[in-house]
């Protein structure tokens, strides 16, 4: 039994890790620590991504193991099914699938339903085209027999289904701009007001759903996204991946999309999908997780602290004493990543009598400015200065008055300024 995550703007900002294997690397037991990592480092939710072999077993490992609710792109097993082959995809395949993984106990699932056949047209300008997996396998299947999405078309069936085996839904942006240049075009928000359609429907069956959102985008563009997704969406929960801020830091991507993941979660989002250093490059390893998972913990702490959550405030002002008062185990059990902070710290300072050190190897024992303005505190408790009166505050206003007129009324004058 997983723990129920309470996803929505008004909650705080929560996190998903995804996992799964490809078809050139991993095996389930990597996936598996990968999934500990995950969760232990502050996962909310987890998605298995599976495209490589075994995606049943990779998955039933997966629920076995996960304390989280677990997501899953159907249409992924369902290509796995079909030999890889996208026009051997029907929809009493992909139903067969969908019913395979209620059974097996899947919390929700990513279904790219607002890919419309009328809109892929558009994204043969686009600079990166479909950068979606569902997105486009669904666009080749519309175009393979020139009709609508199965997915849209068959939409009240997944409902009956979702509703059967109480599973959510994560409405797929399978138009999502896979580059900065491709940012908010006609594509990108037509599936997206068709998300908004898709939704209304989904509580009319009470069935719960959060709609998917970009990609990339830069920063001058993002509250637009969150914007319409409100509008369109009916204040659904949103649920982005990043959004990444620039295209030019492959390597660096967890970085680039914390920046947009704070920046859309402070304006609303609720659910952030994390992007590990690997994201363009390759499959991501544990580290490569828990360096996403740790980077996405920041950006929704973040947001949580613009969006004024009372928990938030308080977290940084426990740790901010504690730096304040050097109380060193303290500051490295309240931080985020507590085994990195204290590895850093004893890198160099490693007795155990550096954690009552009222400095550390930055500025060392005698340039230390917290150090320094606790002395300065404790000189003036101990040498009060006496109470001004305003009285005494007028007086000592007219000296200095005087003395001005008295060295000729000049600014700049040498001698009312030496004696200044």
């Amino acid at each position: 039994m997983c723990a129920v995550q309470l996803t929505g703007r008004n909650f705080l900002v929560k996190i998903n890790a995804n996992i799964g294997n490809s078809a050139v690397s991993s095996s389930v037991e990597e996936e598996v620590e990968k999934l500990q990592w995950s969760t232990m480092w502050g996962a909310d939710t987890m998605m298995d991504l599976s495209t490589g072999a075994d995606i049943h077993e990779t998955r039933e490992w997966i629920m076995r193991n996960c304390p989280v609710p677990v997501g899953t792109v159907p249409i992924y097993q369902a290509l796995e099914k079909a030999d890889g082959i996208a026009e051997n995809i029907t929809w009493e395949l992909f139903r067969e699938t969908l019913i395979e993984q209620a059974e097996q106990g899947v919390d929700y699932w990513t279904i790219h339903a607002g890919v419309l056949l009328r809109f892929i047209p558009y994204t043969a300008e686009r600079l990166t085209g479909i950068v979606s997996r569902g997105g486009s396998i669904h666009a080749k299947l519309c175009l393979l027999d020139h009709e609508e999405n199965f997915a849209y078309r068959m939409w009240d069936d997944i409902l009956d289904i979702c509703a059967e085996y109480d599973i959510s839904l994560s409405i797929g942006d399978g138009l999502r701009p896979g580059s900065i240049a491709d940012a908010n075009d006609y594509a990108q928000f037509s599936e997206l007001a068709v998300q908004g359609e898709l939704t209304a429907r989904a509580w009319e069956r009470g069935v719960q759903v959060m709609n998917e959102g970009p990609g990339h985008v830069p920063l001058h563009k993002i509250q637009t996204n969150m914007d319409k997704q409100l509008d369109w969406c009916h204040e659904a929960p949103f649920y982005t991946l990043g959004p990444l801020v620039t295209d030019i830091a492959p390597g660096y991507d967890h970085i680039t999309s914390a920046i947009g993941a704070a920046t859309i979660g402070a304006a609303g989002t609720a659910l952030l999908c994390y992007v590990t250093p690997k994201e363009h490059l390759g499959l991501p390893n544990r580290d490569d997780v828990k360096t996403g998972v740790i980077s996405y913990k920041i950006a929704a702490h973040a947001a949580d602290l613009a969006k004024g959550h009372p928990f938030a405030q308080k977290w940084d002002d426990a740790l901010s004493k504690a730096r304040f008062e050097f109380r060193w185990n303290d500051q490295f059990n309240l931080a985020l990543d507590p085994v990195t902070a204290r590895s850093f710290h004893d890198a160099t300072l490693p007795h155990e009598s550096s954690k009552a050190a009222h400095f550390c190897s930055m500025c060392g024992p005698k340039f230390c400015s917290m150090a320094i303005t606790q002395e300065v505190r404790e000189y003036a408790a101990a040498n009060p200065m006496p109470e001004l009166t305003p009285e005494d505050a007028e007086k000592g206003m007219k000296e200095m008055s005087q003395k001005f007129k008295e060295a000729g009324k000049e600014v700049y004058s040498e001698d009312y300024n030496k004696e200044a």
